[in-house]
C-alpha cells in the first residue's frame, strides 16, 4: 500500500540477521562473510543455505547444532534433518499449533508478555537519569534490528548493492504469488530499493503453506481497505489457524466488537463497508 502511494518502502525483521550472527558466532567468523538463503514471508521463514564464502555450510552447521537449532525454533530435530532447512521460530505456531495452544491456556502469550516489558521500558526511559541500555530490553526480543536497520538504509542510500533479506514486492520471484505479494527473501539492495535475487523453487511443504498464508494477508489488506464483515470473514476463513466456519462466523464479531471503535462501517448494525467500496 505504500508502495502504491508513490512512498519508497522495505519491510525489515531481524530473523536473517539473528541467524546470520548465530551461525557467525558458532563457525568463528566475521558476520559479513556469511549470507543467508531466506525464503518465505514476514515471519514465514525458511534459512535454506548459509553461505560462507559463497560455500554452503548449512549442512555442516546442522550436523553438529541440530539439537541447538530445533530447541531454538521450538521445531522437532526430525524435521531439520527431513528438510535440510531451520525455520523461523514462527512455524511453529503452525506445525506444533495444538501444543503451542495448551502452553497459551496456562500461560500469559507472547502479546502479554511484550506489552508489560513495554509499559515497564517507558517507565525506565521516562528517568532523565537513565545512560544505558536496560537490561529488560534483551528480553523484548528483535535483536540486532538496529544494526539491521542501519545496514539497509546505508545501502540505500550510498547505494552499496550489497546483498541483505528484507521484504519486498515479489514481482515474479514466487511465480505462484501474486506480483503485488510482499516476500521475504535475499535482495540487492541499492538507491533504486531492493530487488530480490531469484533461487530454486519452494519445495512443495515450503510452497503450500506460503501460499495459503499468502491467500489471507491479501484478503485481510482488502478488508482493512474496503471494510464490509464479509471481507473480514473471508480472511478469516481464509487462515490456515482457522479455516473452518463456525470458528471464522466467531472471530469475525469478535473483532468487529473488539474494533468497533475503529470501524465506522462496523457499527451500521449490517457491517456494510464504507461510501463507495462496494459489496459487504
Amino acid at each position: 500500500m505504500a508502495l502504491d502511494a508513490g512512498h519508497r518502502a522495505v519491510g525489515l525483521c531481524n530473523v536473517a540477521i539473528g541467524f546470520q550472527r548465530m551461525f557467525a558466532r558458532w563457525l568463528g567468523v566475521e558476520p559479513e562473510r556469511i549470507s543467508l538463503e531466506q525464503v518465505g514471508l514476514n515471519h514465514l521463514t525458511w534459512e535454506r543455505a548459509a553461505r560462507l564464502d559463497g560455500t554452503d555450510v548449512l549442512p555442516d552447521l546442522i550436523a553438529s547444532h541440530g539439537d541447538e537449532l530445533a530447541e531454538i525454533v521450538g521445531t522437532p530435530r526430525s524435521y531439520i534433518d527431513q528438510t535440510g532447512s531451520i525455520p523461523s521460530y514462527y512455524l511453529r505456531y503452525f506445525y506444533a499449533h495444538d501444543q503451542v495452544v495448551a502452553h497459551q491456556r496456562t500461560e500469559p502469550t507472547r502479546a502479554e508478555r511484550v506489552a508489560d516489558i513495554e509499559e515497564q521500558l517507558l517507565e525506565m526511559y521516562a528517568d532523565p537519569a537513565l545512560d544505558r541500555k536496560p537490561e529488560l530490553l534483551g528480553q523484548r526480543g528483535g535483536a540486532f534490528y538496529s544494526e539491521a536497520a542501519v545496514a539497509l538504509l546505508a545501502s540505500l542510500v550510498n547505494d552499496t548493492r550489497d546483498t541483505q533479506v528484507v521484504n519486498v514486492r515479489n514481482n515474479g520471484t514466487m511465480p505462484f504469488l501474486s506480483d503485488d505479494t510482499v516476500i521475504e527473501v535475499a535482495s540487492v539492495v541499492g538507491k533504486d530499493g531492493a530487488a530480490p535475487i531469484s533461487f530454486a523453487p519452494l519445495s512443495p511443504l515450503m510452497r503450500g503453506l506460503t501460499a495459503h498464508v499468502s491467500a489471507y494477508e491479501e484478503l485481510a489488506v482488502e478488508a482493512a481497505r474496503l471494510g464490509g464483515r464479509d471481507r473480514v470473514y473471508g480472511a478469516m476463513l481464509a487462515h490456515p489457524l482457522i479455516g473452518q466456519y463456525d470458528l471464522a462466523d466467531q472471530l469475525t464479531d469478535l473483532l468487529l466488537a473488539e474494533n468497533a471503535a475503529f470501524l465506522p462501517w462496523a457499527n451500521d448494525g449490517a457491517g456494510s463497508p464504507p461510501p463507495g467500496a462496494g459489496g459487504r
